[in-house]
C-alpha cells in the first residue's frame, strides 16, 4: 500500500477511535485505578483530574498507535539493494524485476545458461542482473534472486565482478559461496598470496569453518603465528576445528615437529595442506578426482608420467584436460613419449584403427610431426579432430588445431583444404568494430548516423544531414526503406528530430511484425526480463550479424521502453557499413 493512501486511512480510523474513546465513561476506561486507588479528591478536582488524565490516555494511545504503524510502512517499503551498476547508467530503474514472477526468471535464466553467449549478449546481461534494483515480489526470495546472478557469474569465470561486488556489497546472502569460490580458484592456480587477499572479505558474521581455517593459514603464510595461534585457539573452543587441521597447523606453528602423511582430498584447502607438509608427496588423481585438485596438481607441476604405458592414468588427464582442469599441451608431451617403431610410423594412416584410442591419437600425432607436406600435415591434423571425437574429448583439441593451422601460408594451403580450414580458426581477438564507412545513397549507412555514432554531434547539423540525405534518396524511384532504415527514423522521432512528410514511417512499420509478448513486458514495466529476452534472441550472435527485422524490433521495443543507451549500442553496432 502506498503511504498516501495509508495516510488516509489512517486518518479516518483515528477519528473514530478518538471518538469512541471520549464518549466512554471515564469510571469504564480507569476502572481498575478505581478498584484499587481510592484518593481524596474533591469532585470538580477528581473531574478536573480524570479529564486531564484521560486526555493524556488518549494523547499517548494516539502516539504509540502512530509510531506502530510508521515503523510498519518503514519495515514494510524497505528493500535491500544489491548490485554494481546505477540504474541511471543504461536508462533502467529499481523497479525493473518487481513486476516480474520469479518462476519467468528461473526458467529464461536456465535457459540463456545453456547458450554460448556473443560479447554484445554478454554484456547486455551483465548490465540486466547487476544493476542495483528491487527484488522481484512474487516466487522469488532475495537469497534465489541472488543466487541466480552469482551462479552465472561463478560459472562464466567473472571473478572481476564478483571481485567488485563483494567490495560494494557488505553483507548479502551466501557471501561466503563467492568468497570461498575466489580463494579456492586462487589455491587451484598456487597463487596463495592472492587467495589470502580475498579472505579479507572474510567478515566476523561468516561463521564458516572452511573460510576460518584458510585466514588461519593465511596468517602463517604472511609470518603472523602468533595471531594466528589466537584465532586457532578460538577456532577450536568454537568447535569448528577438527583432528586433521589441528594436525597440520601444529606442525606449520612449530609446535609439533612431525606431521601425518596422510593426504585429504575433500576439499581444496586440506589437499593443499597434505601437499605441503607431506615429503616426497605424490597422489593418483582419477576421473572424480575434484576439478580445483586437478588445477592445483597441474598449477604445482606434482603430476608426473613416469610410465606412459599407465593408459588408465593417461585416460584420466586427457578427461581432466577435456574440463579445462588440465593443461591441453601436456596431454600432447605424453603422446610424444609413446613408442612406436618406424614401420608403424610409415603405415600410421593404415595402422591407426586397429590401437586403442590413446595409441591411434598419439599415432597419428607423431605421424604429423614427422610430415614435411603441408597437404598432408593438414589431413592428418583433421584425422586426429575426428579421433578425439570419436572419444568426445574434442576440447583438448580445437584450440591446438586452431593454432596450427594459423601457421600455414595461404598459399600452401590446397584449394580443397581452403574452406574447411578456414571454419577451423578460432580468432583469439575480441569482437572488434571497424572504422565507419558513410554512404548517403542508404538511409542508415548516411550520415545521418553520425548522431549517433560521434557523440556530441549538434541536433541542428543531424536534422540538416536528414534533410539532405533524403533529398539523395528520394530521386531515386527504385529506393527500398529497409527495417534497419526505419529503426533509424523511429529513433530520430524518439529524440524530438523532425522526419519528412513522405517518409510514411507508421505505414511501413505495419510491415513488420514486433513480438506482441515483448510489447506487453514494457506496458507491465518488465524491463529487466525484457533485457534478458535481448540477451536470449541475439545469444551467439553479435548485434551486427542479426537479421534486419530483428535489428528493428530490437530498436523499435527499446524506443519504447525508452531504454535509449542500450539503443544507441545497438545502432551503433547494427546500421554503419565498416571496413
Amino acid at each position: 500500500m502506498r503511504l498516501s493512501s495509508l495516510s488516509k486511512y489512517l486518518f479516518i480510523y483515528l477519528f473514530i477511535f478518538s471518538n469512541s474513546l471520549l464518549a466512554e465513561d471515564s469510571v469504564d476506561i480507569w476502572k481498575k485505578d478505581n478498584k484499587t486507588k481510592n484518593l481524596n479528591i474533591p469532585a470538580a478536582e477528581k473531574s478536573s483530574e480524570e479529564s486531564k488524565l484521560k486526555k493524556i490516555k488518549i494523547e499517548k494511545t494516539l502516539n504509540e498507535l502512530k509510531i506502530e504503524i510508521t515503523e510498519g510502512i518503514e519495515k514494510e517499503e524497505i528493500q535491500n539493494l544489491f548490485g554494481i551498476y546505477d540504474p541511471e547508467e543504461n536508462d533502467l530503474s529499481l523497479n525493473m524485476w518487481s513486476n516480474t514472477d520469479g518462476n519467468e526468471i528461473k526458467k529464461i535464466f536456465k535457459r540463456i545458461d545453456k547458450i554460448e553467449l556473443s560479447n554484445t549478449a554478454k554484456n547486455i546481461f551483465r548490465e540486466a542482473i547487476l544493476t542495483y534494483s528491487y527484488l522481484p515480489q512474487k516466487n522469488m526470495t532475495e537469497e534465489e534472486f541472488l543466487n541466480l546472478k552469482m551462479n552465472w557469474l561463478i560459472k562464466n569465470k567473472e571473478d572481476d565482478l564478483l571481485e567488485e561486488f563483494l567490495n560494494k556489497n557488505k553483507e548479502f546472502p551466501n557471501k561466503k559461496k563467492i568468497i570461498q569460490y575466489l580463494v579456492d580458484k586462487n589455491i587451484a592456480k598456487a597463487n596463495l598470496g592472492e587467495g589470502c587477499k580475498k579472505s579479507e572479505f572474510i567478515s566476523k558474521d561468516i561463521k564458516d569453518s572452511y573460510l576460518e581455517k584458510f585466514k588461519i593459514y593465511c596468517l602463517i603464510f604472511n609470518d603472523k603465528k602468533n595471531e594466528a595461534q589466537l584465532v586457532f585457539d578460538i577456532l577450536k573452543e568454537q568447535g569448528l576445528s577438527d583432528k586433521f587441521f589441528d594436525d597440520k597447523i601444529n606442525f606449520l606453528l612449530g609446535i609439533s615437529t612431525e606431521t601425518n602423511s596422510k593426504v585429504k582430498d575433500d576439499n581444496l584447502l586440506n589437499f593443499y595442506l597434505s601437499s605441503i607438509t607431506t615429503p616426497d608427496f605424490k597422489y593418483e588423481p582419477n576421473a572424480k578426482t575434484d576439478k580445483y585438485i586437478w588445477e592445483y596438481l597441474n598449477a604445482a607441476n606434482l603430476v608426473q608420467v613416469e610410465d606412459v604405458s599407465d593408459k588408465e592414468k593417461i585416460k584420466n588427464l586427457e578427461i581432466a584436460a577435456n574440463n579445462n582442469s588440465f593443461n591441453k599441451e601436456r596431454i600432447f608431451q605424453i603422446y610424444a613419449r609413446i613408442s612406436f617403431d618406424l614401420n608403424s610410423l610409415i603405415n600410421a594412416e593404415n595402422l591407426y584403427q586397429s590401437l586403442d584410442g590413446i595409441d591411434s591419437r598419439a599415432l597419428i600425432y607423431q605421424k604429423f610431426l614427422l610430415s614435411d607436406n603441408s597437404e598432408n600435415k593438414i589431413k592428418l591434423l583433421f584425422l586426429l579432430k575426428d579421433l578425439f571425437k570419436k572419444d568426445d574429448l574434442q576440447n583438448i583439441f580445437t584450440k591446438f588445431l586452431s593454432n596450427t593451422l594459423k601457421e600455414f601460408e595461404t598459399k600452401d594451403i590446397p584449394d580443397q583444404y581452403k574452406e574447411i580450414v578456414e571454419k577451423n580458426i578460432i580468432s583469439d581477438e575480441e569482437y572488434k568494430l571497424g572504422k565507419i564507412k558513410y554512404d548517403d545513397k542508404i538511409l542508415h549507412r548516411s550520415k545521418v548516423v553520425r548522431f549517433y555514432t560521434e557523440p556530441g554531434t549538434p541536433m541542428e547539423k543531424s536534422q540538416k544531414n536528414l534533410m539532405s540525405v533524403h533529398k539523395k534518396i528520394k530521386r531515386n524511384k527504385n529506393y527500398f526503406f529497409s527495417a534497419k532504415d526505419l529503426a533509424l527514423i523511429e529513433s530520430l522521432e524518439a529524440d524530438n528530430f523532425s522526419i519528412p512528410k513522405e517518409i510514411k514511417h507508421k505505414e511501413i512499420a505495419k510491415k513488420y511484425s514486433v513480438p506482441e509478448n515483448l510489447l506487453d513486458l514494457i506496458s507491465n514495466d518488465e524491463i529487466g526480463l525484457l533485457a534478458l529476452k535481448f540477451v536470449e534472441i541475439i545469444g551467439e550472435d553479435e548485434i551486427s550479424d542479426l537479421d534486419a527485422d530483428s535489428v528493428y524490433f530490437i530498436v523499435h521495443l527499446l524506443n519504447q521502453a525508452k531504454i535509449k543507451k542500450l539503443r544507441n549500442k545497438v545502432l551503433i553496432t547494427a546500421l554503419p557499413l565498416r571496413s
